[in-house]
């Protein structure tokens, strides 16, 4: 059972799915023993958008999820109304002080500018130190996974000549990892990002405990984590459903953009191919799944 704020428009798309979705009153958090409780720290734009992808991976895990969405204070947004906003997130100061077990941290569209920028930087490396201190794993996605590893370590991010766009196959190289539990050897994976952090200093970086997990030979990093699986870090988006990338190309299109069309994603008929379901809610369950054994037996 997955629990999210009461009538946020994705709890109806993912009832229609036939998945099993409860509500709960955004002030009065669920609380009951075995319930895994789950930040979710949404940069995203489109944020409705967002909030379905990843509460569909979470209510895929097999177990109970509480799925709260955040907002860092003080930020204002141009693409989501603010009562969206007000009406399904907590900002984050109002409930750090109550015990949580993991949480995502998206990505943004922000490759552009230096992390220091960021208009937010200074917030959210106060939240990445209380997830360190807090949580049993938080999950980085794209942008986020490059900011993670800048903030954690010091790995920088590099222009790319063009966008890297389509689905890429990553190779497990640490195949014996919980988060890589019944996933293929050679997974795919949607990307969609001007921007890399490169193998090398990944591995640079060995010696502070980070493994590099996953790598596609045309696309690079595709997962990296701490020893401890406390910090992880994926470079694409393993919760995308079928169509995003296709919304995306034909956006740029209308845009005038440069945009090539996405790689390995269209069949000889131009039709989507699905190809990364099973890994993806497989890759998600095994998160799930170690956030809730390492944080109920931690008592984090």
């Amino acid at each position: 059972m997955l629990y999210l704020p009461q009538h946020i428009p994705c709890a109806e798309t993912l009832r229609s799915e036939g998945l099993e979705i409860a509500e709960y009153d955004l002030h009065h958090l669920p609380q009951h023993a075995g319930l895994t409780r789950i930040l979710l720290l949404n940069l995203m734009p489109q944020k409705a958008v967002t909030e379905t992808d990843l509460a569909r991976m979470m209510a895929h895990a097999g177990t109970d999820v509480l799925l709260l969405p955040v907002m860092i204070e003080g930020q204002t947004y141009k693409t989501t109304p603010m009562e969206h906003m007000q009406a399904y997130y907590r900002y984050f100061g109002e409930v750090a002080s109550q015990p949580w077990h993991g949480m995502l941290l998206t990505g943004a569209p922000v490759e552009h500018l230096p992390f220091e920028e960021v208009r937010y930087w200074e917030p959210l490396c106060r939240i990445m130190q209380w997830a360190d201190s807090h949580l049993a794993s938080t999950l980085y996605i794209c942008w986020g996974a490059q900011a993670g590893l800048y903030h954690h370590y010091g790995i920088p991010k590099y222009g790319l000549p063009a966008k890297r766009f389509g689905i890429f196959r990553q190779n497990a190289l640490l195949p014996q990892s919980p988060l890589l539990t019944g996933l293929s050897p050679f997974f795919l994976m949607p990307h969609s990002r001007h921007t890399e952090v490169r193998r090398h200093d990944i591995e640079a970086h060995a010696d502070q405990g980070l493994q590099l997990l996953a790598f596609g030979p045309e696309s690079g990093v595709g997962l990296v984590a701490s020893a401890d699986l406390r910090r992880v870090f994926v470079s694409g988006h393993l919760e995308y459903e079928p169509y995003t990338l296709h919304n995306e190309y034909h956006r740029d299109l209308r845009k005038g953009l440069p945009i090539a069309q996405p790689e390995h994603y269209y069949d000889e008929a131009e039709h989507v191919i699905f190809s990364w379901k099973t890994d993806a809610l497989q890759f998600y369950r095994n998160w799930v799944l170690w956030v809730k054994h390492h944080a109920h037996d931690n008592d984090l």
